[in-house]
């Protein structure tokens, strides 16, 4: 018996269903079910909660989120292999675990919610974690289908998600995350709390969507930033060379130097940006040839 249910440690787990950690897939199994209770809690509250769950492995954080009251829990898992093992989670907790065997870069899970607002809550594989967190933080119309993220990262990633101006990770994904959602690393995990230990610490984050962002076209800001921090060594009036718009004009609309680099603009100065890049945009288009 487990420290939070009547089913067997997830050690018994993996071995009963030959679970072994497979690199190709990202994974890392959190075996520590007072670890993923953590996690779940992070997530809080809990209570009449739908969360959607990436990667859920043999189901450590399944269990700590149902045992802790979540009342649907959607898994998508790409490994067929732990699908038996899922299945067992669903017999403890009947009508509250749907299993989905789906890619996650893939899946929607919009028509499963009929309507209702969702969390997501993961462990993610490492190996598709930012492309996963970036088409969340790129989801059309917003506010978005879910109130909540609790994620866990690469610590290296989560500091560049929570980065802001004058920090040594702020970045692109700094710029993306910070401007649609409240942004905060909660705890660390260290590497041998997982089978098999990755060679970096791992951090959970929480984001929170702004319901309400600064008004801007979103492709946009991703073209401003990554025009902007692909040199991120130059000043703006050189790396926004790129872009189809004097950078003199979109640093003036930002009321900020053009001979500052990327990393001290914060998050407002790159909408500014993108703003005055969309009416550069509009205006060339509404101009007869």
């Amino acid at each position: 018996m487990s420290a939070i249910d009547d089913l067997p440690p997830l050690r018994e787990v993996i071995r009963a269903h030959a679970l072994s950690a497979r690199k190709s897939l990202g994974q890392n199994f959190l075996l520590d079910l007072n670890l993923t209770a953590k996690i779940a809690r992070a997530a809080a509250p809990l209570e009449e909660a739908v969360i959607v769950e990436i990667g859920p492995g043999p189901g450590g954080l399944t269990r700590a989120l149902l045992a802790l009251g979540a009342r649907r829990v959607i898994a998508v898992e790409h490994d067929a292999r732990a699908l038996p093992a899922l299945q067992q989670i669903a017999v403890r907790y009947p009508g509250r675990l749907d299993i989905i065997r789906a890619d996650a870069k893939a899946f929607d899970p919009r028509p499963l919610l009929s309507g209702e607002r969702a969390k997501i809550v993961a462990n993610l594989p490492y190996n598709i974690a930012t492309t996963l967190l970036v088409g969340w933080l790129s989801v059309e119309p917003w506010p978005p289908w879910y109130d909540m993220m609790v994620l866990m990262f690469q610590r290296e990633v989560a500091e560049r998600i929570v980065a802001r101006e004058n920090e040594a990770a702020y970045g692109r994904l700094g710029v993306l995350a910070n401007w649609r959602a409240e942004t905060r690393i909660l705890f660390d995990i260290s590497p041998a709390a997982f089978v098999p230990p990755p060679q970096v610490t791992s951090s959970v984050v929480r984001l929170i969507p702004r319901e309400k962002p600064e008004a801007c076209d979103r492709r946009a800001l991703e073209q401003v930033a990554a025009a902007a921090f692909n040199q991120r060594r130059k000043m703006l009036r050189q790396s926004l060379k790129s872009l189809p718009a004097d950078p003199a004009r979109l640093a003036a609309a930002a009321k900020i130097d053009p001979t500052r680099r990327a990393e001290t603009v914060p998050v407002s100065g790159f909408v500014a940006m993108a703003r005055e890049l969309a009416d550069i945009r509009g205006e060339k288009r509404n101009t007869p040839e």
